[in-house]
């Protein structure tokens, strides 16, 4: 048994108390604290806001050296009894996979608090938590009469993300289960505004977590108890899943969107739905975890790219949206996609391997030379989708095969697994998807489309194109983006330059720069690097597609029709 004591009760100095009890320690004993979160592939290196740590026995200090940035050599009595480590964890950061304590709320993700033990990942794991007084604690994990919560390991600790303050929980069934939902509002006064403009949120809510049920032909959830968390802030949009609960961050600007409220039903989707797809039908890179390294994980496509298309189908399949309103979110992506010069760049699978490295960590030149494995997974999933309906099946019922054959079990797949399941819904989409995911070509997305009558139309824009996107700061028009082997790049153009005057006219704004060039004629642009002045010349091309469109065929034929109709109003399962 190894106990984790979290004392929470000073908020004002944002410092999280621990205190890890083994009580039977190895004699050399090493302890590490994770390097990231399961769902956000990026290696963190919580030990940074790490402090004070110490290892006592008996009363008495042991010795003790650090043997890597975030592993502790211990050396420990065994015939001493139990170990003790303490130590302090910063908690300034609030995003859904870091740590925020302040006299308003806490919230923990575990990844960065809770210590492995090694020898004793695989054994229980007690928690307790003191608070400052008129605080809850929400825990996804089963609470004993003591007040105490128990996981039958680390790993489930680790997935138990915390949310503690003055708020209070609503209470939900799905199919007889219990569900309760949690929100801190970062403004309080937002939350009559909330529930004052969506009144029949919790019930809506509902419908989404029975329509994912439906999805995947099931009549309960995957989990037994699950908990919801949403901060609430200005600003925001993101989430991260759990075997029994998810964290959500969404922005009350986003809500004040003609849009945002389906949007934040796409996300509750979104994050629900992983409760099979990732948690437990998982890639088999992922079983185990491991906690120090990054693992390459060729199938994230399917993991987030299947879950980011059927999170916008499910409002719509739950009655809580239109089918104009899923193809107009459709057809942004689709057009997001199209413009992304990164996709001729960078493969599917490559996005899926290389997430630790490059998703996570975009910059001004990102756009060009990688694409999201949630965009184009979402893309692929769609033309899957509408493949599979050509062939009497559809996407949902491979996912529930998969469910059946290798999730209900916890049976990590790989990649073939994929193909193989694919292969047998529709002979020769498993050869298709290896292509889809191994070269820089578009799928037929348009091809497919025009299958339930609906042309994938470009909107040109009405100016020449160059390549670079710009922003003002401070009163300056600045260089914010340059794609790869655009005009912008033959002229010579990086990120931070600063735009002053084209063709002979001083700019002031941004969109004063675009009525100012001819195609296919060289503009001189004075410019500033480094405070030397030079002159470029900047020889834009033609203009190119602004945006894509969605567009209803004239005439549809009765089977355009009738695949469109069982596409949009289909309840799998």
């Amino acid at each position: 048994m190894v106990q984790v004591h979290l004392d929470l009760s000073n908020p004002q100095t944002h410092l999280v108390d621990v205190r890890v009890q083994i009580e039977s320690p190895h004699q050399h004993q090493k302890v590490s604290l994770p390097g990231w979160t399961p769902g956000s592939y990026l290696i963190r290196d919580y030990v940074k806001q790490l402090e004070g740590f110490k290892a006592c026995q008996q009363g008495l200090e042991r010795p003790f050296n650090r043997s890597a940035p975030s592993t502790w050599l211990i050396d420990a009595d065994p015939d001493r009894g139990p170990l003790t480590l303490t130590y302090s964890v910063m908690a300034t950061e609030l995003t859904v996979r870091t740590c925020h304590l302040d006299q308003d709320h806490g919230f923990l993700a575990l990844a960065a608090v809770v210590l492995e033990v090694d020898g004793h990942r695989w054994q229980p794991h007690r928690l307790t938590c003191v608070l400052p007084e008129g605080w809850n604690a929400f825990v996804p994990l089963p609470e004993d009469s003591t007040g105490c919560w128990l996981a039958a390991d680390l790993d489930q600790l680790i997935d138990s993300p915390i949310e503690a303050g003055p708020h209070q929980a609503h209470r939900f069934s799905v199919f007889g289960l219990p569900h309760r939902w949690v929100t801190w509002f970062s403004d309080p006064a937002d939350e009559a505004w909330f529930f004052d403009r969506f009144p029949r949120f919790f019930e809506d809510v509902e419908q989404v977590c029975l329509a994912c049920c439906r999805l995947m032909g099931q009549s309960a959830p995957a989990s037994a108890d699950y908990l919801f968390v949403l901060h609430l802030l200005d600003e925001g949009y993101g989430g991260l899943e759990h075997d029994d609960s998810t964290v959500l961050v969404y922005g009350r600007r986003n809500l004040e969107a003609s849009h945002g409220y389906r949007k934040l039903l796409q996300l509750i989707a979104h994050e629900y739905f992983h409760q099979w797809n990732v948690r437990r039908l998982t890639p088999a890179e992922l079983r185990p975890i491991d906690y120090q390294h990054a693992t390459v994980v060729p199938t994230l496509w399917f993991a987030e790219g299947v879950t980011s298309y059927f999170d916008q189908l499910l409002p719509l399949h739950a009655g809580l949206c239109s089918a104009k309103d899923y193809l107009n979110d459709l057809e942004e992506d689709l057009s997001r996609y199209m413009l992304s010069p990164g996709r001729q760049v960078q493969t599917l699978r490559q996005s899926s391997e290389e997430a630790w490295v490059k998703l996570y960590k975009a910059d001004a030149y990102s756009a060009s030379n990688q694409i999201s494995y949630y965009l184009k997974g979402a893309v692929v999933a769609l033309c899957l989708d509408l493949h599979l309906r050509s062939h009497q099946s559809c996407l949902a019922a491979v996912v529930q095969q998969l469910w059946h054959s290798h999730g209900r079990h916890r049976r990590g797949y790989q990649e073939s697994d994929l193909f193989s399941a694919f292969e047998a819904a529709a002979p020769g989409l498993g050869a298709r998807l290896q292509q889809w995911l191994t070269e820089v070509d578009d799928p037929d997305c348009s091809g497919y489309l025009l299958d339930v009558g609906l042309a994938l139309e470009p909107e040109m824009s009405t100016h020449p194109w160059t390549g670079m996107t710009t922003r003002l700061d401070g009163g300056r028009v600045l260089v914010q983006r340059v794609q790869r082997h655009s005009p912008a790049e033959r002229a010579g153009l990086m990120v931070g330059d600063e735009l002053i005057g084209v063709a002979g006219q001083r700019v002031a704004q941004p969109d004063q720069i675009s009525p100012l060039l001819r195609a296919e004629e060289s503009q001189p642009l004075l410019m500033a690097r480094r405070s030397a002045l030079r002159e470029l010349a900047l020889r834009s091309d033609p203009p190119k597609p602004k945006r894509y469109k969605l567009v209803p065929v004239s005439n549809p034929t009765a089977s355009q029709q009738a695949g469109q109709d069982a596409w949009l109003q289909q309840r799998a399962g």
